[in-house]
């Protein structure tokens, strides 16, 4: 049986570090438009506690989100010593395509995929590329996507992109914008030579829509004098969205282990969305609680947020790449390792893919 597995992984992290204390002298308002008037330190420091973010990456003003996906593109082939004609796939998760700095424009014609296919200089028309927009697991999602051409037989070699430059599309002053970052990762996924019991053993999905869609959505600045422009931003409910996650999410992983017939202590590493700390760490107790396993060691999950911030498709690529390449000290994945990647964001969606390496 063909299996799907992981030949290449390529990350780019923007390069201009924007701290928390950057937004010392910051106007932030709540939703009904009232000044916050809690003293700065206080908000940053409720801040930290609660995401675990002390920094984060911003583009440079030239740079939108395609550039960022040809530069994690191109390194994943560089790694790879892989001819970038040989691709059958090339697909590409965002949310907002193309922002060019200072406009709160989405330019989406021609697709990022286009853009990098043709950046990279892929001249071979049967590598198809194509967008996916599924909010933060929209790169896993085309990872199970492209798993289904390899199974299939429709292709032998997939390359996925991660990319977003979030700090173009959120609000000045909606304590949030704190929250959200820039960067770019990328897989290649090939078809299994031997077939052997490693790649991508199971998955699950799901989309609960009718009583959560809104819980991410696009809506004006929460400075009065701001509210009635034509710009929209990206709006959170934050503690629905922490509830549904911490009930939703743990079950949709044990689905996907039960899928895959692996049992929690044979899973050796938990790639999850890097979208709070605080939240995450809970649905990882969240899930050793369904199995009735105790509390976690939160080795187990390796985490970059502190760091890197919430670069939405991006923040589990580019985890996996500085994993892969020994970036990340005390942490490492060896052969016949069991990992989960798991995901949830805008829609709202959910999703996990069990891994054996």
């Amino acid at each position: 049986m063909i299996q799907s597995i992981i030949t290449a992984t390529g990350s780019y992290i923007p390069d201009i570090v924007v701290r928390n204390e950057d937004f010392f002298s910051a106007r932030f308002f709540t939703k009904e438009g009232t000044f916050i008037t809690q003293e700065p330190a206080a908000v940053l420091d409720r801040f930290q506690a609660i995401t675990g973010i002390q920094e984060r990456r911003y583009a440079r003003l030239d740079q939108r989100a395609s550039d960022l996906g040809l530069a994690a593109a191109a390194n994943a082939l560089a790694s790879s010593g892989i001819d970038p004609e040989t691709l059958d796939y090339l697909i590409v998760a965002h949310n907002f395509g193309d922002v060019t700095a200072g406009s709160n424009r989405v330019d989406l014609v021609p697709s990022l995929a286009s853009r990098i296919k043709a950046g990279l200089g892929i001249r071979n028309p049967n590598c198809v590329a194509y967008d996916m927009a599924f909010g933060c697991p929209g790169w896993l999602e085309a990872v199970i996507q492209a798993n289904y051409y390899i199974r299939s037989g429709d292709a032998r070699r997939c390359l996925i992109i991660g990319t977003e430059t979030l700090s173009r599309v959120v609000d000045a002053h909606d304590r949030d914008t704190m929250l959200y970052s820039d960067g770019s990762g990328a897989v290649i996924l090939e078809a299994s030579p031997d077939g052997g019991p490693r790649g991508i053993l199971a998955h699950h999905t799901q989309t609960h829509a009718v009583d959560y869609a809104e819980l991410l959505s696009m809506g004006p600045s929460y400075e009065p004098a701001e509210a009635a422009g034509p710009d929209r931003f990206m709006k959170m409910n934050g503690r629905r969205l922490y509830e549904f996650a911490l009930q939703q999410v743990p079950l949709v992983v044990k689905t996907a282990l039960d899928k895959a017939r692996v049992p929690l202590s044979q899973v050796r590493k938990v790639l999850i969305h890097q979208a709070n700390e605080k939240m995450d760490i809970a649905i990882l107790e969240r899930l050793f609680k369904l199995y009735d396993a105790g509390s976690p060691d939160l080795e187990l999950m390796p985490m970059t947020i502190g760091w890197l911030g919430n670069s939405s498709v991006a923040t589990i690529p580019t985890l996996l790449d500085l994993l892969q390449k020994g970036q990340l000290p005390g942490q490492h994945i060896a052969p016949g390792d069991t990992v989960v990647f798991a995901s949830v964001g805008a829609g709202m969606n959910i999703n996990a893919v069990v891994y054996q390496y």
